[in-house]
C-alpha cells in the first residue's frame, strides 16, 4: 500500500495504554512493543516492578511505566507530560483501564455507580480529551478504547458496568465525528469473555455454563484483544472510525 503524505509509519509510533500493569493491557503494551512502537504503561502503582518487566520483553527498551490514576485529572495531566517529555509526541492512546463494582441494583449504592463511572467512562473523556490537542496539531493519531460486550447485551449485577462501557461506545462514535477531517481515527474493541484473573476464579459450574453460551466454546486471550488494537492503530487502519470491533467468539452479533 502507498503510503500517504504526513502519516508516520507504525514502527516508531509512541503509544500510551491505560491499566497497563497485567491482563489485557499488559498483552495489549506487548504487541505494541513487538510492532516496534514506543509504549508507555500506564500504572496506579508499582513501576519500579513494571520497569523490570518492560524491560525483560522483545523491544523492551522502547517500553517504559507512566504513573496514571484514571480517576485523577491531575494524575492524566501529569502522564502525558511525561510521554511528550520523553518521546515528543503521543500517536496512539489505548483506554484499557477499568473497575468493577458488581452488585443487584437493589443493593447497589450510588457510590459504586459512581465510582465505574468516574473510571470507565469519565476517565477515557479526560485522557482524550488530554491527547487530542497534541494529536490535532500533528494531524494524525488512534484511539482506541477497550469495552465489553455487556455494554451492548448487558448483565445482570453489572448495571453500572454495562452503563459505563455502553456510554464508552457511544461517547467514541461522538468523538469520531468530531476529529475525523484531522487524520484522528476513534474506535473500540469489545471483548467477550477472556482468560484474566478474574475469569480464572470463577467456579466450575458458572465456567461450564457460560462456555455453552459461547459458539466458539472457549474463552478469549488477551493477545487476542491485543490483535484487534494492534490493527486498529496500524496507519493502513485509517478508514475506520467510529466502529465498534466485537472479539467475542460469536457471543454477541450486533
Amino acid at each position: 500500500m502507498k503510503e500517504r503524505e504526513g502519516v508516520p509509519k507504525l514502527a516508531g509510533q509512541v503509544a500510551l495504554v491505560t491499566g497497563a500493569n497485567r491482563g489485557i493491557g499488559w498483552a495489549i503494551g506487548e504487541a505494541l512493543l513487538a510492532a516496534g512502537i514506543r509504549v508507555a504503561f500506564g500504572c496506579r502503582s508499582g513501576a519500579d516492578a513494571l520497569k523490570e518487566r518492560i524491560r525483560a520483553l522483545p523491544g523492551g527498551e522502547g517500553g517504559d511505566p507512566v504513573v496514571l490514576d484514571m480517576s485523577d485529572p491531575a494524575s492524566i495531566e501529569g502522564a502525558l507530560e511525561s510521554v511528550l517529555h520523553r518521546w515528543g509526541r503521543v500517536d496512539i492512546l489505548v483506554n484499557n483501564a477499568g473497575i468493577v463494582r458488581d452488585r443487584l441494583l437493589v443493593r447497589m449504592d450510588e457510590a459504586d455507580f459512581r465510582e465505574v463511572i468516574d473510571v470507565n467512562l469519565m476517565g477515557p473523556f479526560r485522557m482524550v480529551k488530554a491527547v487530542l490537542r497534541p494529536m490535532m496539531k500533528q494531524r494524525y493519531g488512534r484511539i482506541v478504547s477497550v469495552s465489553s460486550v455487556v455494554g451492548s447485551t448487558g448483565n445482570a449485577g453489572q448495571a453500572n458496568y454495562a452503563a459505563s462501557k455502553g456510554g464508552l461506545e457511544a461517547f467514541t462514535k461522538s468523538v469520531a465525528l468530531e476529529v475525523a477531517s484531522r487524520g484522528i481515527t476513534v474506535n473500540v474493541v469489545a471483548p467477550g469473555f477472556i482468560e484474566t484473573d478474574m475469569t480464572a476464579g470463577l467456579p466450575e459450574n458458572v465456567t461450564t455454563g457460560v462456555l455453552e453460551r459461547i459458539p466458539v466454546r472457549r474463552f478469549g486471550r488477551g493477545e487476542e484483544i491485543a490483535h484487534a488494537v494492534r490493527f486498529l492503530v496500524d496507519p493502513a487502519a485509517g478508514y475506520i472510525t467510529g466502529a465498534v470491533i466485537p472479539v467475542n467468539g460469536g457471543l454477541f452479533m450486533p
